[in-house]
């Protein structure tokens, strides 16, 4: 063809070319002058809308770089064109930007662990190339966008973990390539979507948490190549759909709570021959449990508690078995029949099994020797709650891998075997509630590990063994309702651990109390009711600190109270009935806070007080005391008689004798004070405090010369009420001082609650306060200052949210072992001081650390020391305003309530998900009823641990492993140590005070934490 053919052609080619650029050119957002222009600016205009505080952008604003240098950006070797974005556990903040839309080229955008929120964005729909869409865990809004399923090469879309609301689009049944959904814990609705089996490819689909409601749609038969299928916490009702049962590639299938109901297949060992995870919980399934299930040679987990299951347990023979745990509890598995245990001999083989739970199945019979056979890597073993016979077969002490077990509540008698005390790794043991007869085994001292010991309710009889003495980790023993005889060893009250309880209540033991309980000092509740026990009570008994309840009533006491009963202020609860004390009622009753006490059939004489818990004649039980008398009219008791003379003095004499003097004082007073020219010094000790210690004076002179002038190079910290400098004395001696700024309303009143706090508290775990001093500064002006011991490595605060980046992240290890030192320190704040403390402040940047990173809590500016009325109106309304910082302050403070230790433990709780999640209460992401709490409430049943903190977690979501002393990887343990991290902290913070976790629990539960974390091969923990 001639070249004149050509040219309408190219002259019609040329038109159509510019056509499309203008058309192009408006509906592009960004001008483009170049690919590699369009791709760097859509980058910058993604950056501009991104808060980051840690700097992973900030290569992007070097324009001397190409934006393929950038980090986070990947390119294509081809065309230089962006084609993946890896902004994940960034820390970053802010919105993700439209511009995202612009780079064309994009196969992979991986922006998860982060706190982005707002809409996502509907111009991803532009991006037909993307495969890979990865935002979970964020703070994402609104809806997920429909335009998504424009990007029909999508293989993975993971938007869990955000705030998503509304009905999944339909159209993502369109999407061919996709091998992993994943949209749990949202808000969600609509049902389970039918088009999921229209996603041929699919291998992962998780609803997990979402609400959905509705039936199970039966559409998996096409479903090859599904594996995981996680669809509990949706209100779903019905039966599951017998396509899903055959789907011969599926290995995990979640389906808890929910209320699904029908019979489980009885071939299903066969329909899901790879299935290594079936977990059913809380449901309504009926039936037995089929053979094929426990017989499977694939299964791993098999979780099917609380439903109504019935029937015999069955296990098939089979070669293999790799069951890790077995949850059984609260179904209707006994059936009455001889052999309804012989299953424990088929799970004999499962030489990895962890756990196997029994509790609450209506089982009966004889615990078979075959118990001992089970694996011994087998950490807790429950039996509790059924009505099993017989004794307790020696061969469990094989189990050498036991932490925890519980055969309580049942109807087993016999000795207790010897062999008991080789469980030498048990944390939990719980015997209650049997017919156990015989002594109690010496062994039992070689548990060393033991924490908790449970032995009431049973018919024991001989004497406590002293070895008793050895478990010196005993937080709590109860051998109440038994028969035991003799002497209370002396090497019990030795266990300095012990701090919940002891209870040896309702036996016959005799003898005096050693002077050695004064060591319980940590202990909160004694029960020594209904024994033979005599003498005088040691006024040791006074060093209990933390005593609330004590109950000594029943046995053949002597003598008066010790008067050393006065300074246990955290009294609660006294009954020193049926015994034979004498003298008179002790006037210090009156001033602890005691909410009963129980005084009668002593032989105690003269006035009863009428103050205190005396005032409230319900509260109180005198009666049996035949010479008192006096008290409130509702005793009833008889005036006490009057020797006192007559004063023969008129009472108008009496009058003036006592008023002139004073008015004579006054007068002369007000006279030296006109004239005095001097400037007075402000007294440091206001009456207020009433400490009976003075403060000590340090000059004004000495801190400003140690701080340089109270240079702004040494103010390390700002407060409310104060600012904070490093300075350095002429010894050399490096300090913190806090300068209260009394020009604030609140700042005096602070610096008085600080200092009586601290005057009243002295623990390792606290700041140490070197003095309060007060004084007048170099310009006449009142001035005073707290003296501190000097943190060289700032607060928590800094460490969780290093902004600047100067500062390594806290390993999982550090973090726990904070939560413990603070635990402790609020622990002694409210058990253990002269007067019970609440510190009413508990956050990260008031928890300082020292150069070893030990926990210190400071900042005692908020604090209340509790007094008697305390107790007495714990519920009603008050006047102080709300105590605490927003998002830490417990919710009651902001109805009125009272400051109280519940509420201390409800600011932990947030501190320790903080600690976890990296996320601050006062995060964006919690807003309309969604606050820190409730975002770790509804995460804790998932499999995943998306909230935790990304630098805890791998960029695949997954938890980092670590390696223990002996080399091996420790991922389930520290998953299992993160999950129950989540569960104290929502324990802690739950809305109601009563419901929430006290000290000795969380300490106890915290030092397993850390001994798994370490490694010690002697430590397992579940995660029930």
């Amino acid at each position: 063809m001639s070249a004149t053919k050509w040219l309408p052609f190219f002259f019609v080619t040329l038109v159509l070319v510019a056509t499309f650029s203008t058309v192009a050119a408006q509906n592009r957002t960004i001008p483009v002058s170049g690919t590699n222009t369009v791709d760097r600016e859509a980058l910058l205009a993604i950056k501009s809308m991104i808060n980051d505080p840690r700097g992973l952008m900030s290569s992007w604003n070097n324009s001397s770089v190409d934006f393929c240098q950038w980090q986070g950006v990947i390119c294509g070797l081809r065309h230089q064109r962006v084609i993946a974005l890896n902004l994940s556990s960034g820390g970053l903040l802010g919105s993700l930007s439209p511009f995202i839309g612009n780079l064309s080229f994009l196969r992979a955008i991986r922006a998860h662990n982060n706190s982005l929120s707002g809409d996502i964005p509907s111009q991803l729909g532009r991006l037909f190339r993307l495969q890979e869409l990865r935002l979970y865990n964020n703070s994402f809004t609104g809806s997920i966008p429909d335009a998504i399923t424009n990007c029909t090469n999508l293989q993975y879309l993971h938007v869990g973990y955000n705030n998503l609301v509304g009905k999944i689009p339909d159209r993502i049944g369109s999407l061919s390539m996709l091998s992993l959904l994943i949209v749990h814990e949202n808000s969600l609705q609509g049902g389970i979507p039918p088009f999921i089996g229209n996603l041929t490819l699919l291998e992962t689909v998780s609803f997990f948490n979402c609400r959905l409601g509705g039936r199970t749609p039966d559409v998996f038969q096409r479903l090859s190549n599904l594996r995981r299928y996680s669809m509990a916490g949706n209100d779903l009702v019905g039966t599951v759909p017998p396509s899903l049962y055959n789907l011969s590639s599926l290995e995990e299938l979640y389906i808890d709570d929910n209320r699904l109901t029908g019979r489980l297949p009885t071939n299903i060992n066969t329909t899901l021959p790879k299935i290594g995870t079936l977990s059913f919980p809380r449901n309504q399934f009926t039936g037995p449990l089929p053979p094929s299930i426990l017989s499977s040679p694939t299964l791993l987990v098999i979780d099917v508690a609380q439903n109504n299951l019935s029937g015999k347990l069955v296990i098939n023979p089979r070669n293999t078995c790799q069951l890790t745990r077995v949850s059984l509890s609260w179904n209707n598995f006994g059936n009455e029949e001889d052999d309804e245990m012989k299953f424990i001999d088929g799970l004999s083989i499962c030489k990895n099994l962890d756990v196997l739970l029994l509790s609450n199945t209506q089982m009966r019979g004889f615990l078979p020797d075959s118990l001992g056979n089970l694996s011994t890597s087998l950490s807790q073993l429950d039996l509790a709650s059924n009505a099993f016979s017989g004794s307790l077969p020696s061969s469990v002490g094989g189990l050498s891998g036991l932490t925890s077990l519980d055969v309580s509540n049942n109807q087993l008698t016999g000795t207790l075997p010897m062999t008991i005390g080789n469980l030498r790794n048990i944390r939990r043991l719980n015997l209650k509630n049997n017919s156990f007869s015989g002594s109690i085994p010496s062994s039992i001292g070689n548990l060393s590990l033991m924490i908790e010991l449970h032995l009431g309710l049973n018919k024991l009889n001989g004497s406590i063994p002293s070895d008793l003495g050895n478990a010196k980790r005993l937080i709590e023993l109860n051998l109440d309702r038994n028969n035991l005889t003799g002497a209370i060893p002396r090497k019990l009250f030795e266990l300095t651990s012990l701090s919940i309880i002891l209870n040896l209540g309702s036996n016959q033991l005799s003898g005096q109390l050693p002077t050695q309980i004064g060591n319980l000092k940590g202990l909160t509740e004694i029960i020594l009711a209904n024994n033979r026990l005599s003498g005088e009570l040691p006024s040791s008994l006074g060093s209990c600190s933390s005593l609330e309840n004590l109950n000594i009533s029943n046995n053949f006491f002597s003598g008066s109270l010790p008067s050393s009963l006065g300074s246990l202020r955290a009294l609660e609860n006294v009954d020193v009935s049926h015994n034979n004390f004498t003298g008179q009622i002790p006037t210090y009753l009156e001033t602890i806070p005691l909410a009963s006490l129980n005084m009668s059939f002593n032989r105690f004489q003269g006035v009863v007080p009428k103050k205190g818990v005396f005032s409230n004649a319900g509260s109180v039980s005198i009666v049996g005391n035949g010479q008192l008398c006096g008290g409130v009219i509702e005793l009833y008791l008889p005036k006490c008689s009057s020797n006192k003379r007559k004063n023969n003095l008129s009472l108008a004499v009496i009058l003036v004798i006592s008023i002139v003097p004073a008015l004579l004082c006054v007068a002369l007073v007000l006279l030296l004070f006109m004239c005095c020219r001097r400037k007075r010094e402000v007294e440091s000790d206001p009456p207020e405090t009433r400490s009976g210690e003075s403060l000590i004076q340090v000059s004004y002179e000495a801190l400003y010369k140690a701080t340089d002038g109270f240079s702004t190079k040494n103010l390390i910290g700002e407060g409310s009420f104060s600012s904070v400098y490093k300075g350095c004395l002429d010894d050399g001696v490096i300090l913190a001082i806090k300068v209260l700024n009394l020009h604030r309303q609140g700042g005096s009143k602070s610096f008085i609650s600080e200092c009586e706090a601290l005057r009243n508290a002295r623990h390792r775990n606290l700041i140490k306060v070197i003095t309060c001093c007060s004084g007048i500064d170099f310009h006449g002006n009142e001035f005073k200052a707290i003296v501190y011991e000097f943190m060289p490595n700032g607060n928590l605060d800094q460490w969780l949210h290093n902004v600047q980046n100067e500062l390594p992240r806290l390993s999982l290890l550090q973090r726990v072992c904070i939560a413990l030192d603070v635990a402790y320190a609020l622990n002694y704040l409210h058990h253990h001081a002269a007067k019970t403390i609440v510190h009413c402040d508990l956050k990260p940047s008031n928890i300082l650390l020292d150069k070893d990173l030990v926990a210190h809590v400071g900042d005692f500016g908020l604090a209340k020391i509790l007094q008697s009325e305390y107790h007495q109106n714990r519920q009603h309304s008050s006047s102080v305003g709300i105590r605490g910082s927003i998002g830490y302050a417990a919710p009651e403070y902001g109805v009125g309530s009272k400051v109280s230790r519940s509420g201390d433990m409800y600011s932990y709780g947030i501190l320790l998900l903080e600690m976890i999640t990296n996320k601050k209460p006062i995060d964006a992401m919690f807003v309309e009823g969604v606050s820190l709490h409730s975002y770790a409430k509804k995460a804790m049943g998932d499999g995943s641990l998306g909230i935790i903190d990304p630098m805890l977690i791998n960029n695949d979501g997954n938890l980092s492993k670590r390696t223990n002393k002996e080399g091996a990887i420790g991922h389930m343990n520290n998953e299992a140590c993160l999950r129950l991290l989540l569960e104290i902290g929502v324990s802690c913070s739950m809305e109601r005070p009563q419901y929430r976790m006290d000290t000795a629990t969380v300490i106890q539960e915290l030092q397993l934490i850390k001994d798994a974390i370490l490694g010690d091969s002697n430590v397992s923990i579940n995660f029930v």
